[in-house]
């Protein structure tokens, strides 16, 4: 009889169980989506910046001169100083900046003659001290912009226009005989003459005189950029272009 019961009441605890109704699984909070953010419109790239040369002068400069403008090398540089790479090049120095290339003729020997034949000797103040001559450069183009109130880029590329001869003379042997025959100066020849003849005028001009190198240059490139016959370069075309002249 006890058996009997137990099965009873287990019965009864069975059907409870099955009426109690299943709590169903609570579902997550569904979280509210956030609206699309706004698209933001595209700002204009800003400009980029010039390149300059001593962080002072633009190399937008205007050259006239059409033979030797295939030779003058504007390339933005902030600091013209390439260590001569690429040098062993056919025409190299035509894609070397025109201030490094000014700078390369001032660091010389300290050797050179003046019209008058007098001979020179500065023992080779400046011979391999690119960065003493760069910052000649950079001071003589201050004083250049300062008196003159242009770009001092500019200034120089018509220095080196204005000094660049045209024609040269050259010795011709014919049997024993040696004579000075004339022919026209190569584009690349008349920027190497125009840039050396500034050099030695710089040179010159401060030697045994009390005038600083910087300004000695500085008056140098106003004088010739001018066409001034007092500019040592300018002396030196019309004396080549003279002798070119009686030999014809």
């Amino acid at each position: 009889m006890k058996l009997m019961a137990e099965a009873q009441v287990q019965e009864m605890q069975a059907e409870e169980v099955k009426q109690e109704p299943v709590q169903e699984a609570k579902k997550p909070a569904r979280r509210r989506a956030k609206p699309p953010a706004p698209e933001l419109e595209q700002m204009p790239s800003a400009p980029k910046s010039e390149i300059l040369l001593f962080n002072k002068y633009s190399y937008n400069v205007e050259i006239l001169d059409p033979s030797v403008k295939n030779y003058v090398n504007l390339k933005p540089l902030v600091f013209p100083e390439t260590f001569r790479k690429g040098s062993q090049h056919k025409f190299s120095k035509a894609d070397l900046n025109i201030i490094e290339r000014f700078a390369n003729d001032l660091m010389r020997g300290g050797t050179g003659g003046k019209i008058s034949g007098k001979v020179i000797r500065t023992k080779g103040r400046l011979q391999g001290k690119k960065f003493t001559v760069m910052r000649v450069i950079e001071d003589a183009f201050d004083k250049v912009h300062h008196q003159t109130g242009k770009n001092p880029i500019q200034i120089l590329v018509r220095a080196l226009e204005n000094s660049a001869p045209i024609e040269d003379t050259t010795r011709v042997r014919y049997g024993g005989i040696i004579s000075n025959i004339p022919v026209d100066v190569s584009a690349s020849r008349r920027l190497d003459i125009a840039l050396r003849n500034l050099a030695m005028a710089t040179i010159i001009g401060s030697f045994g005189n009390r005038r600083s190198i910087v300004d000695t240059m500085a008056s140098e490139l106003v004088l010739a950029a001018k066409g001034d016959v007092n500019s040592y370069a300018i002396k030196r075309k019309n004396e080549i272009e003279r002798m070119a002249r009686s030999a014809k």
